[in-house]
């Protein structure tokens, strides 16, 4: 923080990551962003370049809007990253970093994204 208590990015400090799709941004993610914010303090936000590819209509631009948009309480606590169709994460022995699987309670882990864009069409807000 600063002299003014606000939060300020620093790429040396250890950081969280969140690797998803988020087509689109949702309650599960916000709570799952909340629960991973709390190991690090600041949470990297990895978006997947996957428009068009299976049932994921959003553009980057779109879906960092929707995020920035979402968390706009959490100022320079995350940074949102376009990264490529990542579907393996490897590593060769320890490094200094942890895969973590973070569970939520049963009402937040049943929120579907795939339902969410279900609902979308019908309501003619996605084609």
């Amino acid at each position: 923080m600063n002299k003014n208590n606000e939060y300020l990015w620093d790429d040396k400090k250890p950081t969280a990551q969140m690797l998803g799709r988020w087509q689109p941004w949702h309650a599960g993610h916000q709570k799952l962003f909340e629960e991973i914010l709390k190991k690090t303090g600041q949470v990297n936000i990895m978006v997947r370049d996957v428009q068009g590819v299976d049932d994921n209509p959003f553009d980057f631009e779109t879906v960092k809007k929707n995020i920035s948009d979402a968390l706009q309480d959490y100022k320079n606590r995350f940074k949102i990253t376009l990264v490529p169709n990542i579907t393996n994460i490897c590593y060769g022995r320890g490094v200094g970093y942890k895969i973590e699987e973070i569970v939520l309670d049963e009402k937040t882990q049943q929120i579907s994204a795939t339902k969410i864009r279900e609902q979308m069409r019908k309501d003619g807000k996605l084609k």
